[in-house]
């Protein structure tokens, strides 16, 4: 089971003038096991801010966030059964691809034999084995994308968090990897949480789409029911302006 739970939370960080920002507002949001739920919003709506408390980045001021029932709050991100990949790669420049993708099983103490053959796992579906010895300032962008995937990949985790992982990326680019998410996503016994901007990526992975503002979920529900049903005036716009 893999189901991801936020109850009431709310987080507010200080702002470049001394100010308050809340950026998540008493957000209630249940995605189910095994769900491939996309959220979109505008910039500043918190969806990274949602995602980095649930990977444990982030601590909530109020409520609570849970995977299967167990409330997160107090557990360090190192210990939570999650894995995200970000906007940018944040490779190592001195580790190869290989080493890259294994780092976070070598931390943890694994057997060499056992990361070698994840690594292996994870290269062979992303398209990298002919790059594991290279360093990331040989690799393009999707490429270097493609070993951060892998190194979440290769951690088995129950929910994967994806906070827009393919917005740098040129079109061409950004459809090959979406194939690539839809084939982990069919071998993972996992649960995701995607943030985008991209219609195109919500309408190709998403078994749900929430449309957030202000911290707050506006609608969630189907791309289509969405589209045809929209809860709101900002809905049916923000769905409207990024057509």
């Amino acid at each position: 089971m893999a189901s991801v739970s936020i109850d009431k939370v709310s987080k507010s960080f200080r702002g470049k003038g001394g100010e308050t920002v809340q950026a998540v507002r008493e957000l209630n949001l249940a995605v189910a096991d095994r769900e491939f739920l996309v959220v979109v919003g505008p910039s500043g709506c918190g969806k990274t801010t949602m995602l980095r408390l649930i990977a444990g980045l982030e601590t909530p001021d109020a409520g609570n966030v849970s995977l299967d029932g167990n409330v997160l709050n107090g557990t360090p991100a190192k210990d939570r059964d999650v894995a995200m990949v970000f906007q940018s790669s944040a490779l190592f420049p001195h580790l190869t691809v290989a080493e890259n993708i294994g780092f976070g099983l070598m931390l943890r103490k694994f057997p060499k034999t056992e990361i070698a053959q994840r690594v292996g796992e994870a290269a062979e579906l992303l398209g990298l084995t002919a790059l594991l010895q290279r360093k990331p300032e040989t690799l393009s962008g999707g490429e270097a994308q493609r070993v951060a995937l892998g190194r979440a990949m290769v951690r088995k985790p129950k929910v994967f968090l994806f906070d827009e992982p393919l917005s740098n990326l040129d079109a061409p680019m950004r459809a090959q990897l979406r194939k690539e998410i839809k084939k982990l996503r069919e071998r993972a016994n996992a649960t995701f949480l995607y943030v985008t901007h991209d219609q195109a990526e919500a309408g190709t992975l998403a078994d749900r789409l929430a449309v957030m503002r202000h911290g707050r979920i506006e609608q969630i529900g189907t791309v289509q029911q969405i589209r045809e049903r929209p809860a709101n005036d900002f809905v049916r716009e923000f769905m409207n302006a990024v057509d």
